[in-house]
């Protein structure tokens, strides 16, 4: 047995242990990432309080979880596996391959399947994407979809049967039949395709897609039955003058699970943008103070980077990842109502739900 791999397995156990945790029927909490680090911090939403760190994690990209909670899905920087775990004992329950460096995971609504966004096969030395699907009964790959360049977040329909990803490096959102397990359709862009989210009809089938782009400090919106793009959405001019911070110009995009509100975050704002749905109507916004430099007269932005909600849809978390925290903010009031503290540069950030 080499030194490293005696290494790794001294690191799952100790992550086996901190992942142990009392849950019970309607536990929330909130995972935030720790993108710089090993570490992903677990947050109370009733008190706004880290109450887990799970430790020993080489670069965590995100964990997603079934359902009914039971399992814990995570992908890192470290490994081109699925890690699969129990949620209650973090019993590591299977190490699932996959084919190169995933940034984004997801699971469908049935909890059917595990999805997976492939930055990089690898192949032929050359950064070429894929969709990965996982089986989560067999916890097996059933299929990789391949695409011409790597893929960086997705979302899927509340019916299963379409997921939606973009790639950076390509500038193209893919959408992906999941049924038939191919490629639908796609929109092609002149910028690379950031944070998506997905807006579904009454009947769970899709509506519309939010794409941030690269180099716009706004987002797209793409209707799903024509496959086209109907409108590009420009955040207002103020707040401004932050400039890019740690991620891109508009990073980190989300609908409230009750289909009401969009937040989308603006870099150059230090910002966070919320809008009535389905009108897309600009409701107003919240500041994220960023770091103040000895030297300069204004602080540095707070760089907002990802999103997530509370299942009642009152509260919605937004990682901060140039400060290092997680901002809550209350959804009725748009009034950020806690700041946590959360790691070297809290990312993707998900939530759990023990229903």
């Amino acid at each position: 047995m080499t030194l490293t791999t005696v290494k790794r397995l001294l690191c799952l156990r100790h992550l086996w242990i901190l992942l142990a945790m009392p849950l019970t029927a309607g536990t929330v909490r909130i995972y935030v990432a720790n993108k710089a680090g090993t570490t992903i911090d677990v947050i109370d939403p009733e008190t706004n309080k880290v109450v887990k760190v799970i430790g020993d994690i080489e670069s965590p990209e995100i964990a997603r979880f079934s359902p009914d909670g039971s399992r814990t899905y995570i992908t890192s920087g470290g490994e081109n596996v699925l890690d699969v775990l129990d949620t209650k004992s973090g019993k590591l329950i299977k190490k699932v391959p996959l084919s190169g460096w995933a940034n984004e995971c997801t699971v469908t609504s049935d909890g059917r399947l595990i999805l997976a966004c492939i930055r990089n096969t690898g192949l032929a030395m050359k950064q070429k994407g894929a969709l990965d699907i996982i089986d989560a009964a067999s916890l097996e790959k059933v299929k990789s979809i391949p695409v011409r360049d790597g893929l960086h977040d997705l979302a899927v329909t509340r019916d299963c049967k379409y997921a939606a990803a973009g790639s950076p490096p390509g500038h193209f959102l893919t959408v992906f039949d999941l049924e038939r397990m191919e490629v639908a359709w796609e929109v092609q862009y002149d910028q690379g395709v950031q944070p998506i989210a997905m807006e579904n009809n009454p009947d769970g089938s899709g509506r519309r897609i939010f794409l941030q782009l690269g180099q716009t400090n706004g987002f797209s919106v793409v209707d799903f039955a024509t496959h086209k793009e109907v409108a590009r959405i420009k955040f207002p001019n103020e707040p401004g003058g932050f400039g890019r911070g740690c991620e891109g110009m508009s990073h980190g995009i989300g609908i409230a699970p009750d289909q009401k509100t969009l937040w989308a975050n603006s870099t150059p704002a230090s910002a966070v943008f919320v809008y009535a749905l389905p009108e897309i109507k600009l409701l107003g916004h919240v500041s994220f103070t960023g770091i103040q430099v000895p030297g300069e007269a204004k602080p540095r932005g707070a760089g907002p980077a990802w999103i997530t909600f509370t299942p009642d849809s009152k509260t919605v978390y937004v990682s901060t990842c140039g400060t290092r925290s997680v901002s809550a903010i209350d959804v009725q009031t748009i009034k950020e109502v806690a700041r946590i503290p959360a790691g070297e540069e809290a990312d993707r950030v998900s939530t759990l739900v023990i229903p």
